[in-house]
């Protein structure tokens, strides 16, 4: 049986709730997320806040240079949350095999499906109409026969959008998809692979996997695969999230302490995000530095309580970046991870005695 898979996702979420629930935020350009005063950073923008180039992770005061009138809405992660459990009611209405990877996008397998029904564009086109009754946001959909190109799709024609990959369709669209579409394939790796000459789908596809290997380690695997359309991943609902972080690669190297801290600071803002979409609070912090010469070193330090979204993460992070930067090198990467992962608010548990 040909594996039907769905990618949804919301449109600008966290935005369009603030404009969904305030009325005079629709039609103008605004972001959620800190003020420039308060040396703040973009955690989501609206479709007229990204004509002008705006996007999440960005320093709020640079968004505010190329936005004068930018309206800058504080975050209301519970309000998020809440829309979010109701989008994935509507998906179980369908199908129990769902696999969230935020609070605004899932993969759902409905080869098999509680209507029965054996068209999946006909689903998507059916979630997509209750999840905007249900919260009155659109979503865009993906419709393919794995999670690569559904994903792939589901990007196409936002907001709003709903693409279909057929099978016989899919080397071609890989084909003219250019490398930096790619799910996967971040800033670095998609300059690595301009270097060797590849810059879209078709010229990744003559490469044989050994050299993939060769250049980009054990990913090179996927990439190999992924050329060909091919993922054989499944839609997996009890995936363990081992690790939550951000990395961010420079474009000039950064050379001053106030650039790399400025830097640090958004990456450690994209971590919060994250950490509150997905409800998550953990006990390692590791902090990784790619220096201009590309050696590269990771510390990590492990606390006694759990830490999370509200925790002073950039505080930690600071820390451990002044005590290990090596002064005078410039940075082309940092990263933040936090992993021995458990849910929001898990208890704390206490060794209890054996003496009686």
């Amino acid at each position: 049986m040909t594996k039907k898979v769905l990618h949804i996702d919301m449109d600008a979420f966290y935005a369009s709730v603030e404009q969904r629930d305030f009325p005079q935020y629709r039609g103008r350009p605004l972001v959620v997320g800190g003020r420039p005063e308060q040396r703040g950073a973009v955690a989501a923008a609206s479709y007229e806040a990204r004509q002008y180039g705006i996007h999440s992770a960005m320093p709020a005061r640079v968004a505010q240079q190329r936005c004068p009138e930018l309206i800058f809405a504080p975050p209301r992660f519970e309000v998020y949350k809440a829309v979010s459990e109701q989008i994935r009611a509507v998906f179980h209405r369908y199908t129990d095999l769902v696999e969230p990877l935020s609070l605004d996008e899932a993969y759902l397998d409905v080869t098999v499906n509680a209507l029965g029904e054996p068209s999946a564009l006909a689903i998507a086109r059916r979630i997509k109409a209750d999840i905007l009754a249900a919260t009155g946001l659109t979503a865009s959909a993906g419709v393919s026969v794995n999670k690569f190109l559904a994903k792939m799709a589901s990007g196409q024609n936002k907001p709003d959008g709903l693409t279909l990959i057929l099978p016989e369709q899919a080397e071609a669209f890989v084909a003219a998809l250019p490398i930096e579409k790619f799910h996967g394939i971040g800033q670095v790796t998609a300059r690595k692979m301009h270097s060797l000459g590849i810059a879209t789908g078709a010229d990744l596809r003559p490469w044989a996997e050994a050299d993939l290997v060769r250049h980009f380690g054990k990913v090179g695997r996927f990439y190999y695969r992924v050329a060909r359309g091919q993922d054989d991943r499944p839609v997996n609902p009890n995936r363990i999230r081992k690790s939550i972080g951000a990395e961010r690669s420079f474009s000039p190297d950064l050379t001053t302490l106030a650039e790399i801290t400025a830097a640090l600071e958004r990456v450690v803002a994209e971590v919060g995000r994250r950490l509150r979409d997905l409800g998550r609070q953990g006990y390692t912090l590791t902090l990784k530095i790619k220096y201009a010469n590309y050696r590269q070193i990771t510390r990590s330090r492990t606390f006694a309580a759990a830490v999370g979204a509200e925790s002073p993460l950039l505080t930690w992070a600071q820390d451990m970046l002044l005590a290990h930067l090596e002064r005078g090198q410039p940075v082309r990467l940092l990263g933040l991870t936090l992993s021995n992962l458990e849910p929001t608010g898990a208890p704390d548990y206490v060794q209890l005695s054996l003496e009686v």
